[in-house]
């Protein structure tokens, strides 16, 4: 395991620095937003295009795969969801607790460090994940968030959910480098040069700005943040583990890179969210401080044993 931690330590290491900048005030909260920004838009979007642009969709697509990650985190999804029903929180904070018992941070940490750790062919199957997680379980969340509010879904709703996929800048990256790979063409070489040096900024960027928006967390309610993390860093990937090991024919690497990217810790959006609907994201956010820590193992341990 001593192995597995020296390589995955750096990734943390650059989150840690992150953290003690903005805690020390060096980078403020605005500037981490607008690092976030480029990362989002510019440096992580060339990325998934440099990526997808050498692949082909029947080497991101399968449908066991889907199907093995589609019922394990609904299953953690609904138990996450029942636990909070039960200690009779109100539906919208219990809707949130299953949403952040389920989301990782796949986008800014998992394809940058998976990609490292396990080589470029885990991307494919990384991307796979953050599109169930983007299509499927965000729009969960907003449907069932309108449902509990207004008592109905109005076509509105669902056209706007369509809009914001089809917006999203990592599913248009992904989208675009697909299409220009099946072209068949060579991308020009300044402009592929230029488009490996902006993706470039986007493993170090990401985690930088990961970690300087933790620094502005301050917990609460940590009885539930332990048990919301327990879920994410335990329960998925022991779910994921059983639903693409024993349930589905998923090819074994595959299957590796999907419990791995359900091993990582709770995503960042899921606090915007919280924070733009106005539930619980104190609660959220303890969640992601909390489970972002014990990552450093967890996900050590994961890939260790995955190896």
């Amino acid at each position: 395991m001593l192995p597995i931690l020296l390589k995955t330590l750096p990734f943390f290491a650059v989150i840690g620095t992150g953290f003690l900048a903005g805690r020390g005030r060096f980078i403020t909260p605005d500037a981490t937003a607008q690092l976030t920004r480029f990362v989002f838009y510019f440096a992580l979007s060339a990325m998934l295009f440099g990526f997808a642009a050498n692949l082909s969709l029947t080497e991101i697509f399968s449908l066991p795969f889907v199907l093995a990650y589609l019922s394990a985190t609904t299953t953690v999804w609904a138990l996450v969801f029942a636990v909070a029903l039960a200690r009779r929180t109100d539906r919208e904070a219990a809707l949130f607790e299953a949403h952040t018992g389920v989301i990782g941070n796949v986008g800014f940490l998992g394809i940058p460090m998976l990609a490292l750790l396990l080589g470029p062919a885990a991307v494919g199957p990384v991307l796979l994940v953050l599109a169930v997680d983007l299509i499927v379980f965000s729009s969960l969340l907003t449907l069932l968030i309108t449902l509990f509010r207004s008592g109905r879904v109005s076509l509105g709703t669902i056209r706007l959910l369509a809009v914001g996929i089809l917006k999203n800048p990592m599913i248009v990256s992904t989208v675009l480098g697909l299409a220009w790979g099946a072209s068949g063409r060579s991308l020009w070489v300044p402009v592929a040069e230029f488009m490996t040096l902006l993706g470039a900024a986007a493993t170090p960027c990401a985690l930088f700005a990961i970690g300087a928006s933790l620094a502005g967390r301050r917990p609460d309610r940590l009885g539930v943040a332990a048990w919301l993390t327990f879920a994410k860093l335990v329960l998925h990937p022991a779910a994921v583990a059983v639903a693409a090991l024993w349930l589905f024919p998923v090819d074994l690497y595959a299957a590796g890179v999907m419990i791995a990217a359900a091993a990582l810790p709770v995503a960042g959006n899921v606090f915007i969210l919280a924070q733009a609907y106005g539930v619980a994201p104190q609660r959220v956010s303890t969640a992601i401080l909390v489970s972002t820590a014990f990552s450093v193992l967890t996900v050590t341990a994961v890939i260790a044993l995955l190896e």
